[in-house]
């Protein structure tokens, strides 16, 4: 067997501190099955073209969702194998050998800082395009130990770059071992772009976010600035690669009972099919890129299940379809222990637009537990979330811990000289709040972050202004995101409710011993004569 034959001669020095890198990986057990399933006995190496096709990614006619997509996207993906290889698997004159295969996946997916991983992602991209026969404006410094990167990346760039890393996740995700081919579904990421584009390019406050054409945008995003977006915004983008390579080296050596908790898609592929949601494929992607929490496999499961529309498990809650206002939407989220994710769609007029066309606009808010009916800001942590046009993240500040808010009215007619708001709200503090939606989930308030201090700053909506900004809400959804214990602990509470409640309505006429005990004859004599004078019995 080729790691175990290679391992009979004494083993050097540099073959030892590989294989203790790759250990701590927890990766040196794959390797060594894999190595041998991959090599040839008799030169004991991997050829180069049985290792390209391993990492081979190939899907001939992707469904976009979005409108604007590159044609050049699938034939980018036929060098994604190759440009793997050639950058980091070091090939002799028999092919790649045990200290090449080692050292090429500490290279490629080693321990590493997330700049490192965003590096490297950046050489394969530009290696894959050049290979296609397009230009790049990033440039190397091939004898860096650091891989210093120079030039820029454009909008088009930057949406190939992100379908890469998609596709590589959506491989690992739904692709059994016994398939070589699947279905690929692209999501629309314009919002991820453009944060990129406002974060890293000069646009002026004119700049179109709701029309602009990402594709045939001509704006140069340096790569320092990229970098920099990508590690405060999406700092998970760079694991996708380590993903892939161990999913891939697993599928060359699992047989296709063993295929791994990948799932082949099957369900609705069409690109409408999760257009109806607020939290589409792309927008809950964008979400699982931040840094990572307690939500962040859960949130992926959404964004690679086979019909996302069909998840109602963890749809809590849907204004068009449960009904607008706090009691409908209290109904359906009460009980639930877990984290949740809402997202609300609005709209306002447009300042800057001569015709004072509305524009809607989408934000969210992530609370890690349930809703609880309090008149006080409560919550361990959370973030807020402008998703679209443009994504952004707030994630706390560390300063205050006003992270939600939710108030129902008083079942009691109790007399309050302030009463507290009615509502739902998320950062600043009571009548000040940042976000803060009426009982009739009707209107929404968005206020300027400097009334917060327990959320980063930031615009959470386009144009924002220092003044309050009240929006007509359009559609709320409620996401839970604590699993299946949370959805069956929150079932396990609704019933035990409706028992409680049928129980209420029902009086039992055994237990009253007479007919003058009984509540007919009490109603009846009170409608007789309600004011005839009755012997009180002591």
């Amino acid at each position: 067997m080729g790691a175990s034959s290679s391992t009979e001669q004494p083993a050097s020095a540099e073959q030892r501190e590989l294989e203790n890198i790759a250990a701590s990986t927890g990766a040196l057990p794959l390797l060594r099955k894999s190595f041998s399933n991959l090599s040839d006995p008799q030169t004991n190496a991997i050829s180069v073209q049985t290792l390209q096709q391993c990492f081979h990614l190939c899907y001939e006619d992707p469904v976009c969702e979005s409108q604007q997509k590159p044609e050049s996207f699938p034939r980018l993906l036929d060098h994604l194998g190759s440009s793997i290889v050639d950058l980091f698997f070091l090939s002799e004159k028999g092919g790649i050998n045990w200290l090449g295969f080692l050292g090429g996946y500490v290279k490629c997916c080693g321990r590493m800082s997330t700049s490192m991983s965003l590096n490297i992602l950046l050489r394969i991209f530009a290696m894959a395009v050049k290979k296609l026969g397009l230009s790049s404006n990033l440039e190397f410094e091939p004898d860096d130990a650091d891989c210093k990167i120079n030039g820029s990346l454009l909008p088009s760039d930057l949406l190939l770059l992100l379908w890469m890393c998609w596709a590589m996740l959506w491989n690992v995700r739904t692709l059994k071992s016994s398939e070589r081919k699947g279905n690929l579904l692209l999501p629309d990421i314009n919002h991820l772009v453009l944060s990129a584009v406002v974060a890293c390019a000069e646009v002026d406050s004119s700049f179109d976010l709701w029309n602009c054409n990402i594709v045939g945008l001509d704006v140069q995003l340096p790569v320092g600035k990229f970098l920099n977006w990508a590690i405060t915004t999406a700092p998970i983008l760079s694991d996708c690669l380590t993903q892939y390579v161990n999913r891939r080296l697993q599928i060359s050596v699992l047989a296709e009972d063993e295929a791994g908790s990948s799932e082949s898609i099957s369900g609705d592929m069409s690109p409408n099919a999760s257009q109806a949601l607020l939290l589409t494929r792309g927008r809950a992607w964008a979400i699982s890129l931040a840094p990572r929490s307690i939500i962040t496999e859960e949130i992926l499961k959404l964004c690679f299940s086979a019909d996302i529309v069909g998840t109602d498990e963890n749809l809590l809650y849907r204004s068009s379809t449960h009904g607008k206002g706090l009691n409908r939407f209290w109904s359906n989220v009460e009980g639930y222990h877990g984290p949740l994710l809402v997202l609300i769609s609005a709209n306002s007029e447009d300042a800057y637009q001569d015709n004072n066309k509305a524009r809607k606009w989408i934000i969210g808010a992530l609370t890690q537990q349930g809703f609880e009916n309090k008149d006080t800001f409560y919550g361990s942590s959370g973030n807020l979330y402008a998703i679209s046009p443009i994504f952004h993240v707030f994630s706390p500040s560390g300063k205050e811990k006003n992270y939600v808010y939710s108030h129902l009215h008083p079942t009691g007619r109790v007399y309050e000289s302030h009463p507290k708001p009615v509502g739902i709200a998320f950062g600043g503090t009571t009548t000040n709040e940042r976000l803060f939606i009426d009982e009739d989930f009707a209107k929404l308030t968005v206020r300027h972050h400097a009334m917060d201090k327990t959320y980063q700053p930031g615009s959470l909506i386009p144009n924002q202004g220092f003044l309050p900004v009240e929006a007509l809400i359009s559609e709320v959804e409620v996401w839970g995101l604590g699993g299946k214990t949370a959805k069956e602990v929150q079932d396990s509470y609704k019933k035990r409710e409706e028992l409680f409640t049928e129980q209420r309505r029902k009086v039992d006429l055994k237990t009253f011993a007479t007919w003058d005990d009984s509540p007919e004859k009490m109603m009846m004599d009170m409608m007789g004569d309600p004011n005839r004078v009755q012997r009180e019995d002591r």
